[in-house]
């Protein structure tokens, strides 16, 4: 059974990245709303919906299934994408966000899950962190390819980078009717509420849990909010067709990293991972928006070479901590902390880039993100003691 929910899961993490609005999406959002405090509020609002629905869907998930909450996942991932391409005001986009919310909370505690029950079905769940990789790497590939075309094809039209979009998130629908269900091993037989207080006293308890859940949600509420937001920046060093190189490049080192993440884990460990990953990606941000120029593009894509490989580091050692009972409850509070984050993130540089420019809210979103430096250095130091 692993074998073809596997190969299905690239395929569909493929569909999921194949979105050729999505690197360019900050642009299309700001020309359509008429700023980039509006722009920007379509991801907080998408991130703030997503935290709405995290939890109830992860308890969805744990009490009814799997499969049935990727398929539902891919109908609102649908229809949200036919809201952007209509497009006819903010509140069509403010509508699509929504949706775009909903899916992302059906899809973010429980696909991992998936996995992670379709693994354990054949007694293969120590091949976890190899097959996220693989699986994940596959979503980047599509960035990759469709940032690349949907630069050039914006270049003619913007309604058909839009529509486009929404043709593969069909074909995604499908694929996901073909998934084959894991065992249930939850054997929930408490209440709703109750099964997540149980989830939440345990984020209480594990102080190792704790401190990935708040690096989590700080590198997720920075870090997502910059890559959405970069091609504000990237438009005023480089010409619109290049915004796609840069995804292109930047999908390609991530999806590399995501790949061969197995290896690299086991030359320098899941911590230590992190706490690299948290260091150069830093650094990297400071010196490419603090001195902005035509290298800056260059300077944002090298953190990519490390991306996939600190994603599966951190969901491999989340997956650790989490219970049998409750793997997709956990993973969607934690996931739900993120979405906070990042909706305020973007209101946030938002504002900044209307009152300045995007280099310096970027930059000073890097700034922001400093402090998961030094957390990360404690769950090093917390394996190593």
């Amino acid at each position: 059974m692993y074998k073809k929910n596997i190969r299905l899961l690239k395929i569909f993490n493929f569909l999921i990245g194949f979105s050729l609005f999505a690197p360019l999406a900050i642009i299309y959002f700001s020309r359509v709303s008429g700023s980039y405090t509006l722009g920007a509020s379509i991801f907080g609002i998408t991130m703030l919906s997503s935290a709405i629905f995290e939890v109830p869907t992860g308890v969805w998930s744990d009490r009814v299934g799997r499969r049935g909450t990727i398929i539902l996942g891919s109908w609102a991932r649908v229809l949200a994408f036919i809201l952007y391409a209509v497009g006819l005001s903010y509140w069509w986009l403010v509508a699509g966000a929504i949706l775009e919310g909903l899916s992302r909370a059906f899809y973010s505690g429980n696909n991992d899950a998936f996995l992670h029950d379709t693994l354990s079905d054949d007694h293969v769940v120590e091949e976890y962190d190899e097959h996220l990789g693989k699986t994940s790497s596959m979503e980047h590939i599509a960035i990759g390819i469709s940032g690349l075309l949907g630069g050039l094809i914006a270049s003619f039209s913007f309604s058909y980078v839009m529509w486009l979009s929404v043709v593969s998130q069909i074909i995604m629908v499908y694929i996901s009717y073909k998934f084959i269900e894991p065992k249930n091993r939850t054997n929930i037989t408490t209440n709703t509420f109750s099964h997540l207080k149980e989830a939440v006293q345990l984020f209480i308890h594990n102080k190792k849990l704790r401190l990935l859940a708040i690096t989590d949600t700080i590198s997720f509420s920075t870090g997502e909010v910059g890559f959405q937001f970069r091609s504000a920046f990237l438009q005023s060093v480089w010409p619109l067709w290049g915004i796609g190189l840069v995804s292109t490049a930047t999908s390609i080192g991530a999806s590399f990293s995501f790949y061969f993440n197995s290896k690299i884990i086991k030359q320098v460990g899941a911590e230590k991972m992190l706490l690299i990953r948290s260091i150069y990606g830093k650094i990297s941000s400071l010196i490419a928006y603090g001195i902005p120029s035509i290298f800056s593009p260059l300077i944002v894509i090298t953190p990519s070479l490390l991306y996939g490989a600190g994603q599966v580091a951190q969901s491999k050692l989340l997956q650790r901590e989490f219970s049998e009972r409750q793997r997709a409850t956990m993973s969607s509070l934690n996931s739900f902390l993120g979405s906070i984050g990042f909706a305020i993130m973007s209101i946030v540089v938002g504002m900044l880039a209307d009152f300045t420019n995007p280099a310096i809210a970027l930059f000073s979103l890097a700034l922001i993100s400093l402090p998961t430096i030094p957390l990360h250095y404690l769950i090093f130091k917390r394996r190593n003691s």
